[in-house]
């Protein structure tokens, strides 16, 4: 089965389910701008309980209780099903496909995999896969370019040079 498409706020609330059951809140605090996932991809409230909502219909979510809230309704605590768990598992092992998602999905995924404490190594070696062959490419259209083209060749050139070293020193 093809993996669901997903925005990247719908993975990471989907992923943080997924590593325990919790509620909407607690996976609001957990994206806020100062939250441990946050600090790499914040996910606004909003955002978080309408990813809630998607996920539920879609099936990858289920409310599997619910808490008494401290000052206010009670809460219901989510739980992944075996649907969702399977696509967070195959998500956090696929790389990303262009060096500018390295900034937002990337991070975001070694972040959540920290939390796990699960391994990196599996990850980082595909992501370098994905990108190593860009950069003799870019190098080559940088070389031929003229004008803005390379100005922006130069750019994606750098980028993918960089995005190199840093997979090379994890």
């Amino acid at each position: 089965m093809p993996p669901p498409s997903l925005s990247l706020p719908e993975w990471i609330v989907l992923t943080l389910v997924d590593e325990a059951p919790a509620h909407g809140f607690a996976v609001a605090a957990l994206t806020a701008e100062d939250g441990d996932v946050g600090r790499v991809w914040h996910v606004p409230r909003p955002i978080v309980y309408r990813a809630v909502d998607r996920l539920t219909a879609a099936g990858l979510l289920v409310v599997a209780g619910t808490q008494a809230g401290r000052r206010g309704p009670q809460r219901s605590i989510l739980s992944a099903t075996p649907e969702g768990a399977a696509a967070v598992a195959e998500w956090l092992a696929r790389p990303v496909g262009h060096v500018r998602d390295l900034r937002s999905e990337f991070l975001v995924k070694l972040a959540l995999l920290t939390r796990r404490g699960a391994p990196l190594d599996g990850l980082v070696a595909a992501q370098r896969t994905v990108i190593a062959p860009l950069e003799p490419a870019l190098a080559r259209r940088r070389a031929e370019a003229t004008g803005f083209p390379a100005i922006l060749a130069a750019w994606r050139h750098e980028t993918a040079r960089a995005a190199l070293n840093f997979l090379n020193g994890l």
